[in-house]
């Protein structure tokens, strides 16, 4: 839907939301620094990956995939997320990304997780993914620390 600017000129500011995929994570249990300078730091090393989508899919690759998080006032834990993804086809693309969810009711109790990924990547092949911004939804089972995305684009 085309709507109007400031100045008159019309714009389509409409979000259309086009799947990318599923993100899967099996974390480590959390290592926390209570009480730093910014806050309650809460990482989480990521263990094991995927992603599953029809235009891309992969594993994670490496030991250095962490979730920096951490818990701040009112319960709001701000998730920082990097990890290396290796698709099936063998290019190499970092994914990192920020978002927030609600831990009030404790690290075993989160609700929905939200998140906005960006891709990074010199494969010719996957140079679309540089230029999208995406967004998530997920939820995290604390039992057994395993967590879901779904992942769509932006356009």
């Amino acid at each position: 839907m085309a709507t109007t600017s400031h100045s008159g000129a019309r714009t389509d500011l409409d979000i259309e939301l086009v799947p990318l995929g599923i993100l899967w994570a099996q974390l480590a249990p959390p290592v926390i620094l209570e009480n730093t300078p910014v806050g309650t730091r809460i990482i989480f090393d990521v263990l094991e990956g995927t992603f599953e989508g029809d235009r891309l899919r992969g594993r994670s690759r490496g030991a250095s995939g962490a979730d920096w998080g951490l818990a701040g006032p009112g319960g709001v834990f701000g998730l920082d997320v990097r990890f290396a993804l290796e698709t099936d086809d063998g290019a190499l693309i970092y994914v990192q990304y920020h978002g927030r969810c609600d831990i009030a009711g404790g690290l075993g109790a989160p609700g929905s997780v939200y998140a906005a990924p960006r891709f990074e990547t010199g494969d010719e092949r996957y140079l679309w993914l540089n230029s999208i911004q995406a967004v998530q939804k997920g939820q995290l089972d604390p039992e057994t620390l395993q967590i879901t995305y779904k992942t769509y684009e932006v356009r």
